[in-house]
């Protein structure tokens, strides 16, 4: 396999990655519906979008981070959301 075959693979599994931690939050009842919501956000956009695996990783980035700044989040979820950011955050066009 090429260079570029090896970084579309990983990029390819580390999206799958950050999808299974996004679904888990998703359907955790415990988890506010604001943060539920950016959740579904961010996976329609990794699902769905016609983007290079790089910007849909960055948008989905950027939309987990603004929900990260709300102060009653607990603090499972904020963990949560920060490893799916950092997996995110390896995957590059």
């Amino acid at each position: 396999m090429t260079q570029i075959g090896d970084k579309q693979a990983m990029n390819e599994t580390r999206i799958k990655q950050a999808m299974l931690m996004l679904e888990k939050i998703v359907n955790d009842s415990s988890i506010p519906r604001n943060i539920r919501r950016a959740a579904i956000s961010s996976l329609n956009i990794l699902r769905d979008s016609p983007l290079t695996p790089g910007v849909k990783a960055a948008n989905a980035v950027s939309i987990l981070d603004e929900v990260t700044q709300d102060p009653n989040m607990p603090m499972h979820a904020r963990t949560a959301i920060w490893n799916v950011i950092a997996v995110l955050s390896t995957v590059k066009d």
